[in-house]
């Protein structure tokens, strides 16, 4: 698999590019804040219809046609939109993947708010059925927050790998969600006496229901995930040993049923649903030590880089197919023993587009890239 073309209409710093990529391991240099981050992050936004670095997606959408839509008048409807569009190549043939973010009039919490619309080989689709289409492994310098981070990026990471090759595991989370929203609801309803507690019986039942596969199936993953990510830590780090470890919010020894019960009292106090896989986490460790507490910065970033190429191996592994490779602005922290082997890596893959602001790191590559591609104030040569 591999991105063929990225056209790009008002997004970020970029208001009209067309851009044709080859197989292999592409380049992308440029010095900091010419849009090299943009380009992978519209390729992201093709995988999974969301940005990586952003939750506000208004902030995709070009100044300028942001602007035009202030301003209102004829060309407002033309240019107050965002388009990312790309064809892609599988093992099954091309895919046409097009996401576009309309500017419209918004509420109190802002003048504008965005409306989404993706379309796949011309036909209209939801973000849930997007996913999957297009497999794609990101890695970037945030990924030391997976280690050193709050758990609910460990979870994210999770969710994002199992979507892409389980859409039912997918739905089952916007489903978990959706029950968590209306128990949690109900649950500062009976704490303010406007409720009665048999209400939460039917809640209780579907956040078991649901949690509970989406426990069984992050358990599994992670089972498969251990060993892949164990391996690609010892080629990067030497003789240290990783390990994974899934840690739920509820004991071996009960079930999300029983646990929900026991803490009836304690979350009607607190007004929030504390047991659940909402609560739960990814650990990891170095030689049986708790990574989050130990691990030196250095360590951090290479468990972090370990877990992305785990996530790549198993992707390619359980859909046999590769995904692309995102890399973005990775290797500047690496010593050069790890940047060649991060980057004999990425290039074992059918594609890897890599950005860095210093092209001498790419040189220490074992296989010269296919392309090498300039980036500067928005244009691309």
């Amino acid at each position: 698999m591999y991105l063929a073309h990225l056209s790009l209409t008002n997004f970020r710093s970029f208001t009209d590019l067309k851009l044709d990529f080859l197989p292999g391991l592409v380049v992308l240099h440029g010095g900091n804040g010419q849009g090299k981050s943009n380009l992978l992050e519209a390729a992201y936004l093709l995988s999974i219809a969301k940005s990586y670095r952003t939750n506000i997606e208004r902030e995709l959408v070009n100044w300028s046609a942001m602007k035009a839509a202030e301003e209102g008048g004829p060309a407002a409807t033309l240019s107050n939109q965002s388009i990312v569009s790309g064809e892609v190549v599988t093992s099954s043939g091309r895919l046409r993947i097009i996401v576009g973010l309309r500017l419209v009039p918004g509420s109190a919490e802002g003048p504008f708010q965005v409306q989404k619309e993706i379309r796949v080989n011309g036909a209209p689709s939801s973000a849930t059925a997007l996913v999957g289409q297009m497999n794609a492994v990101l890695f970037n310098a945030a990924d030391v927050d997976l280690i050193q981070g709050p758990p609910a990026g460990r979870r994210r990471f999770l969710d994002i790998l199992i979507s892409q090759v389980d859409r039912p595991y997918l739905r089952t989370l916007q489903r978990y969600q959706r029950v968590l929203t209306q128990r949690n609801s109900l649950l500062r309803q009976l704490r303010e006496g406007r409720a009665r507690p048999e209400e939460l019986d039917f809640w209780d039942g579907e956040l078991a229901k649901e949690g509970s596969t989406i426990t069984g199936r992050r358990q599994e993953v992670i089972e498969q995930l251990s060993s892949l990510a164990a391996a690609s830590y010892q080629g990067l780090a030497g003789g240290e040993r990783l390990s994974l470890a899934y840690a739920p919010s509820v004991a071996p020894s009960e079930n999300i049923a029983q646990a929900v019960a026991q803490q009836r009292q304690t979350e009607v106090r607190s007004g929030v649903t504390i047991v659940g896989p909402h609560r739960d986490d990814l650990t990891l460790a170095i030689e049986g030590m708790p990574a989050s507490t130990y691990a030196s910065r250095g360590q951090a970033r290479t468990i972090g880089l370990a877990l992305r190429l785990a996530e790549a191996s198993f992707l390619r592994q359980v859909r046999r197919q590769e995904p692309i490779l995102l890399l973005d602005d990775v290797l500047s922290e690496l010593d050069p023993g790890r940047r060649q082997r991060v980057l004999a890596e990425a290039a074992s893959y059918q594609q890897a587009l890599v950005t860095t602001a210093d092209l001498a790191l790419v040189h220490e590559a074992v296989a010269p890239p296919r392309s090498v591609l300039r980036v500067e104030r928005g244009e691309v040569g």
